[in-house]
């Protein structure tokens, strides 16, 4: 007769194995073993997002126009026009109908939307790098740097920014030799000399609650450096709110460069962006209201998109609206 205790112990081995194969030590499957941060949640939250697809369609859309118009407009030039065609109205030859000048409105609200892109696209960047920087320094050094760095920030904040920025282009008017890149740099300087200040105070706010935070306080402890700490550890946990912050913006300074062009203060001619066209149209708006009503209303849909992408943006980025 066999012993039993022998059976179970030859027995024990493999009940051990089975348990172990079975808890918790299981090997991961394939994909699932992927650290998650702050920007791989945000970036699954906005791919689930409706605003957030609809709005980046809308962006595609309108950097297709920035960069390639030609695709758009089938070969036209904005600069082709027929005075025999002056303010007629829309057809299967002209969409839009024609301006005052004969030219196609179709075809110039296409061009039109690359100067009003570069000056939301740059003074965006501008404004995100001088305040960041700003609120950076003010932020994470604190005492009395912060205090002068504060005071200079709610200086410039106190002063509006449409106002600032008709100060400065009536005091730099352009000259007789205009071109895009130039005229687009003018309205960016103007735009982005007291713009920086809320990307400066949102910034700070955030280097504020990130700089007693504890693998900051361990990274001093390790004898690192001010400037390893914040290029490596302090930037990138504050970054969040600047990102939804210049998000939004754009379409704001895209917004404001059309009410500086129409003012006859932003971009000024042969250059050719929304603002100028709606200027141009107003003075026709009782007789030939589509000169206004198409570019007015890209620059709405442009305008729209950027701030649903902010909002998407934002909602991803901060769990407590989930």
């Amino acid at each position: 007769m066999s012993d039993p205790n022998a059976s179970m112990a030859a027995a024990a081995p493999e009940t051990v194995e089975k348990e172990t194969y079975l808890g918790s030590e299981l090997p991961p499957a394939p994909g699932k073993d992927r650290s998650r941060s702050l920007w791989s949640d945000a970036w699954r939250e906005l791919r689930s997002s409706k605003i957030f697809i609809i709005s980046a369609v809308l962006i595609v859309f309108f950097l297709i126009m920035t960069f390639f118009p030609q695709l758009m407009t089938f070969g036209k030039s904005p600069t082709t026009c027929d005075l025999t065609l002056s303010r007629q109205a829309p057809s299967s030859e002209a969409w839009f109908g024609y301006d005052n000048n004969g030219c196609d409105v179709y075809t110039r609200t296409i061009y039109g939307a690359k100067a009003s892109i570069l000056v939301g696209v740059f003074a965006t960047l501008f404004t995100m790098f001088l305040g960041g920087f700003i609120g950076v320094i003010a932020g994470f050094f604190g005492g009395w740097v912060d205090s002068i760095l504060s005071r200079v920030t709610d200086i410039f904040f106190a002063i509006p920014l449409l106002l600032g920025g008709i100060l400065v282009l009536t005091s730099f008017p352009s000259g007789e030799d205009t071109n895009l890149y130039t005229e687009v740099a003018k309205v960016v300087l103007a735009l982005g000399i007291l713009g920086w200040t809320s990307m400066t105070r949102i910034m700070r706010s955030s280097v504020i609650q990130v700089r007693n935070a504890d693998f900051v306080q361990a990274a001093r402890a390790l004898g690192a450096k001010n400037s390893r700490i914040i290029k490596q550890h302090v930037v990138p946990n504050s970054l969040a709110p600047l990102i939804v912050l210049a998000t939004i913006s754009l379409g704001g300074y895209i917004g404001a460069e059309a009410t500086l062009s129409f003012l006859g203060l932003g971009l000024q001619p042969p250059v050719i962006s929304w603002g100028t066209m709606i200027n141009d149209a107003q003075p026709y708006i009782r007789v030939a209201p589509f000169m206004l009503f198409f570019p007015a209303l890209f620059l709405s849909i442009a305008v729209l998109s950027f701030i649903m992408l902010g909002d998407a943006v934002r909602e991803a980025l901060d769990p407590k609206l989930r």
